[in-house]
């Protein structure tokens, strides 16, 4: 495949993960208006106990495969093993058919030992966990069947199967929340729980169409008589699934890492917050601050990183697979450009309109101080997860694992200190936050100076942060001017925003912060864009 090509599916596989992210989540967002109507705070704390049973169970049953199956396909396909290819996803397909029905009947057959020993301190938990058992089955081949179409670098499939499971996960939800509602709050939980169930198998069958075109396409272009190479025929099964399993297990890690600091988080910081003379009552709702509103804003500013980050692996394997480091740089150089080029004015909005974006979004003005801290970690974050899929489709999976533990430790010792201070209090957990984004996206790109020697373009970096600062004051500017005018909350912080995004675009274009190149292979705006730009003198025709 030639680079061109190869640069159009990475970076239009990244364009549709982020649609159908953000399609996702608006989805998800109302649904729990409706659900929380019907089953109320208590049984949404029900239905909340039994969720992080299923999260873990989920997590450990794939164990970082789909992302192992990704890569080993993406290269696979690179060196034209399709037979090879084939073979991998079967045997990881046995590896999850597996898993999936061990830890569905662990979850099942658990359920009760966790309410007894008081894991679980509300026994009307009980029939939520149950439902949710043999979603981890179906879940686990979800992801798996995900990874390997990803490794093909077909993103439809997975951007379709994920709005779909969320429209019927929500529907179900809704649904059988409402009709059991009669029966008690433990039967409506556990009626919502059923809903990850009815999305599981639907995006399961919306993927066995996606696999069965696939399978056509390939026979268009290989034949049907598709042969193993001499290293696949070589390979044996026992060292395809080491290698998987190789790939897989920092995966896995690094995803278990990330509840494991949310509970570290639960345990310091409103204790800490107390030492630093706020109430109980007073740190708990700090504390809901930043995780219940901050975290979710900067989450929702990195959609299309994380996309990016998703769709990087097989683009990197594949050319890792051809030995092409040149292009190894150039994916990644323009992957790290992409995430500045959005993350910083990101950024900005949320530093600079952090309380009138809490008030609109959120009715709570009081958590303006942690949501403008927290805007700091949207660029560290988008590093992050961008370097991580750098380097986990160079087949270096152990490393970003073991950087996510070593950002952890430096959060937990700020997190103890900072929090505590009086004149920082949540922000000093903010600010926390940011340095655990930080260390890890930092030595994440040590390590990919190490192995391919990409360094940040500082120059391409200073004229991405000056065009932000420019839209910094043009957002302060306008949001203050139009707020004392006008008095309309919602017109003074959304047209900041767009005059402070057209602003930006305009003094980076300017000041040749975007490149032609990086224009043209954003998918369907891309082509558009540049025409305006020739118009305008900024690119030469």
């Amino acid at each position: 495949m030639s680079e061109t090509k190869s640069n159009e599916k990475f970076l239009k596989g990244t364009f549709i993960l982020t649609i159908a992210s953000f399609v996702v989540k608006v989805i998800g967002s109302l649904n729990w208006i409706f659900v929380s109507r019907i089953l109320g705070g208590t049984g949404i704390g029900i239905y909340m106990l039994a969720f992080p049973i299923y999260f873990f169970a989920m997590t450990a049953s794939q164990a970082g495969v789909p992302v192992a199956i990704s890569i080993i396909t993406a290269e696979r396909v690179a060196l034209n093993d399709i037979y090879g290819a084939r073979r991998v996803f079967r045997i990881s397909m046995l590896l999850m058919l597996l898993t999936g029905i061990i830890f569905s009947v662990l979850t099942y057959f658990s359920a009760r030992w966790l309410i007894d020993l008081q894991f679980i301190r509300d026994p009307r938990a009980y029939m939520s966990v149950v439902a949710l058992a043999p979603t981890v089955f179906f879940v686990t081949f979800l992801a798996s069947s995900r990874g390997y179409l990803q490794g093909w670098q077909r993103m439809t499939p997975t951007a379709v199967s994920q709005i779909v499971e969320q429209i019927f996960r929500v529907i179900t939800m809704i649904v059988l929340a409402d009709l059991l509602m009669p029966w008690g709050l433990d039967y409506a939980a556990a009626g919502a729980s059923l809903g990850a169930l009815a999305g599981a198998v639907t995006g399961l069958i919306v993927l066995v169409y996606f696999h069965i075109k696939l399978n056509r396409d390939i026979e268009k272009t290989y034949g049907l008589d598709l042969k193993p190479s001499p290293q696949s025929e070589r390979e044996p099964t026992i060292s395809i699934i080491k290698r998987i399993f190789k790939l897989a297990l920092p995966v896995s890690a690094a995803s278990i890492m990330l509840p494991v600091v949310s509970n570290l988080d639960l345990m310091i910081v409103p204790q800490r917050l107390e030492v630093a003379g706020y109430s109980v009552r007073q740190a708990t709702e700090l504390f809901g601050y930043l995780t219940g509103m901050a975290v979710p804003l900067v989450n929702l500013a990195t959609i299309l990183t994380a996309s990016l980050a998703v769709s990087i692996v097989p683009a990197i394997s594949e050319a890792r697979a051809l030995k092409d480091t040149a292009r190894i740089f150039r994916q990644t150089a323009a992957a790290v450009r992409i995430s500045n080029f959005v993350c910083f004015p990101a950024f900005v909005i949320v530093f600079f309109l952090a309380t009138p974006i809490s008030s609109l979004i959120y009715n709570a003005p009081g958590a303006g101080p942690a949501v403008m801290i927290s805007a700091v970690s949207i660029i560290l974050l988008g590093l992050h997860q961008v370097s991580t899929g750098v380097l986990q489709g160079l087949g270096h999976t152990t490393i970003p694992m073991v950087n996510m533990i070593l950002a952890a430790a430096a959060k937990v010792a700020l997190n103890w200190t900072l929090t505590a201070m009086p004149a920082l209090g949540i922000m000093g957990a903010a600010w926390a936050t940011a340095a655990d984004m930080g260390v890890a996206a930092f030595i994440n790109l040590y390590f990919i100076w190490k192995y391919i020697g990409y360094k940040i373009e500082l120059g391409q970096l200073f004229k991405t942060i000056c065009a932000a600062a420019v839209m910094s004051i043009v957002v302060k500017f306008f949001y203050e001017f139009t707020a004392a005018q006008w008095h309309i909350e919602v017109f003074s912080t959304f047209g900041a925003v767009i005059v402070g995004c057209v602003v930006y675009v305009a003094t980076l274009a300017a000041i040749g912060g975007i490149l032609e190149e990086d224009m043209a292979r954003i998918p369907m705006v891309g082509k558009f864009a540049i025409k305006i730009f020739r118009k305008l003198g900024i690119f030469k025709s």
